[in-house]
């Protein structure tokens, strides 16, 4: 895969993340029946950092969990390979909380799709709220986030590549199109 273009780099990440901290704590008058649950891999770190930037404007500490979708996933059986769990770690009840969801691209909607089973299989939420750091584009289910950090159109050859410094060693946000080689 060749990079296209920078979408956004480590500043801008940043202050994406301040932004949707912010718009989750208007939306919901607060802070006080928040959790927050990111999708294994990259949501979670974001969860995280959203959730300890919330807790700072808050003064109080938001409930953060993870969440790992892989036998949700509705082509696990279609992978020729075994699926690698990992684990999902909510240490708190989520009955009757505001459950903000956080991932770091929404494509198709299948991810969300299988995150909101394995959410309801855990607990009833008051409401689950969608937090992506970009929106792509090339829905195939009626999901769409609440909020947003930036909306990236998208080809259908192009993939929105986000790295994070605790996977990747550095932020950043990149467009890619396939051209037959590794990124």
């Amino acid at each position: 895969m060749r990079v296209k273009s920078k979408i956004a780099d480590a500043q801008q990440m940043a202050r994406s993340i301040t932004r949707l901290a912010h718009e989750i704590i208007e939306h919901n008058k607060g802070a006080a029946n928040l959790c927050v649950i990111g999708i294994k891999t990259r949501g979670d770190f974001l969860a995280k950092r959203i959730a300890d930037k919330i807790s700072e404007i808050e003064k109080l500490q938001v409930p953060l969990g993870t969440l790992d979708i892989t036998l949700y996933r509705d082509d696990v059986r279609q992978r020729l390979k075994l699926p690698e769990l990992k684990r999902t770690e909510v240490p708190f009840d989520i009955t009757d909380k505001n459950v903000v969801l956080v991932d770091d691209v929404l494509f198709t909607g299948r991810t969300i799709r299988s995150a909101m089973d394995a959410l309801i299989d855990i607990g009833r939420p008051n409401t689950i709220q969608l937090a992506v750091l970009v929106d792509r584009g090339h829905r195939e289910l009626p999901i769409s986030a609440d909020y947003v950090g930036k909306n990236q159109p998208t080809a259908i050859k192009e993939s929105v590549v986000v790295r994070l410094a605790e996977v990747d060693g550095t932020d950043e946000i990149v467009l890619v199109e396939e051209d037959g080689s590794p990124i």
